[in-house]
This record gives C-alpha cells, sequence and structure tokens, in this order.
C-alpha cells in the first residue's frame, strides 16, 4: 500500500503537474453545497410531515404542509447560502482594498508586516530580505500575501449562484423522499397501506447516505457519519411527531 501511494504521488509532484495544479488555484467543491442542502432538505421536511401525521391530519394536508415547507425552506436556504457567500466575497474585496491602501500610503510598514510573517515561517537573514523583496515587487502579489497570511481569508471565487443552485436542488430532491409515499397515495389507485413507513424508510435511508457522502469533508469514517446524520434527523422528526401528538387535539 505505501508503495502504491509513493508511486502516485509521484506520478502527481512532476514539475510540471505541480505547475498546472497551483495555476489553477484551489476550487470550490459545490458538491459540499448540494450535501449540507440535501441534509437540510431531509430533515426539515421528514420533521414537518412527522409531525402533521403525529396530528392525526388528512393525507391532503400532509401534502400541502410538506410541499409549502419544501419550497419555501429549501428557497429561504439557497438565498441564505447565495448573500453568505456574497458577504464573504464583499468582505474579501473590502479587505483587498484597504491593504492596496496600506501599501500606497506606508509601503515601509507593510513591508515589516511581510518581514515579520516570514521570520515566524523561519525565513531569517538574507534569505528572508530576498523573501521579502521578491514579494513586495509584486503589488497584487504583495496585497494577497497579506489578505491569506494576516486576515486569514480564502483567495479561491466561489460562484454564489452556483452554490445556492447546489442548494436547492439538493433541499428539493430529497426532501421530496418524505412526501412522495403520500402524494403516491393521494395520486395512485394502489395506495400503501401504512404511507409513514415507507416515508420513513425512504427518509432513514436519505439520511445515512447523505451522512456518508458528508464524511469526505468533515474526515470522520463514512458508517459512522452517516449513523450520524441518521440519529439526528430521526431524532428531529420524533420530536415534531411527538408534537405533533400532543397538539393533535387543537387541529
Amino acid at each position: 500500500m505505501k508503495v502504491d501511494l509513493r508511486q502516485q504521488l509521484k506520478a502527481s509532484h512532476t514539475p510540471e503537474k505541480i505547475r498546472q495544479r497551483l495555476a489553477q488555484g484551489q476550487s470550490h467543491s459545490y458538491l459540499r453545497d448540494f450535501v449540507y442542502g440535501a441534509v437540510d432538505g431531509a430533515v426539515t421536511t421528514f420533521a414537518v410531515v412527522s409531525g402533521v401525521v403525529g396530528a392525526d391530519l388528512a393525507t391532503h394536508i400532509i401534502i400541502i404542509m410538506g410541499m409549502a415547507n419544501l419550497v419555501a425552506d429549501g428557497f429561504s436556504m439557497a438565498v441564505s447560502n447565495f448573500l453568505g457567500i456574497r458577504s464573504e466575497k464583499q468582505l474579501l474585496e473590502k479587505a483587498r482594498l484597504e491593504e492596496k491602501r496600506h501599501i500606497e500610503a506606508y509601503p515601509e510598514g507593510e513591508k515589516e508586516e511581510i518581514r515579520q510573517i516570514y521570520t515566524n515561517k523561519g525565513f531569517s537573514g538574507d534569505i528572508l530580505e530576498e523573501a521579502v523583496q521578491i514579494i513586495t515587487a509584486n503589488k497584487k502579489q504583495w496585497a494577497n500575501t497579506m489578505l491569506q497570511e494576516e486576515y486569514d481569508l480564502p483567495l479561491n471565487q466561489v460562484m454564489a449562484w452556483r452554490a445556492a443552485l447546489a442548494t436547492f436542488t439538493a433541499f428539493l430532491l430529497v426532501g421530496f423522499i418524505p412526501i412522495a409515499p403520500f402524494l403516491w397515495n393521494y395520486l395512485s389507485q394502489y395506495p400503501f397501506t401504512n404511507p409513514f413507513l415507507w416515508s420513513s424508510i425512504g427518509t432513514g435511508g436519505a439520511f445515512f447516505a447523505i451522512g456518508a457522502i458528508k464524511s469526505r469533508f468533515v474526515d470522520k469514517l463514512w458508517y459512522l457519519s452517516g449513523l450520524e446524520t441518521l440519529v439526528l434527523g430521526g431524532a428531529a422528526a420524533s420530536l415534531a411527531y411527538l408534537i405533533g401528538d400532543l397538539l393533535k387535539g387543537l387541529a
């Protein structure tokens, strides 16, 4: 296994491969936006369905409330993601302009910041001074270095509308699963005997699958991440069902 990994790393770390990778920069994974949209879609929609079932309301009420939650919450989450990413980009541009003004107004002080940053990284003597001169010779690179090292801001560009679309799409697709058996019963001549059971099974499978996929981003074993999402999603649904059962007399 170690030999295989070494060979893989050797093949991907040629000067040309490294140059291409660095030129492309770090790209944003919209799969992450999709996964978290799916998690929220499954949890919230199944919670609504569970609450309405707990209140012992009619099938058409379950469909109406479930679909209303699906569209409204999905859109709200997508908008929140869009605005959050826009705010991050605006913060980055504000910091960039501020750094450029500082560089123009007092370059000696900004050079000293670069010097101390690279001193903390282990540079010293002539090598340190050479690194400072190289970085500060290009004002764009100078400002970018300050954004990363001083403000800890990422420079990779994220398309806010793509992230929002990924979130909204995932929310609709996965959030529809809890409603599907009830909609089938409403439209079909061959209804399920217990649509809530099928809704629970389908949503439970979605919870586990989403958690397993999420493990790619949280560095956790896939089955543990799947079980965690299943348990948390099931807890939210159980709470909603309990509240619906307690308040069904008001319906």
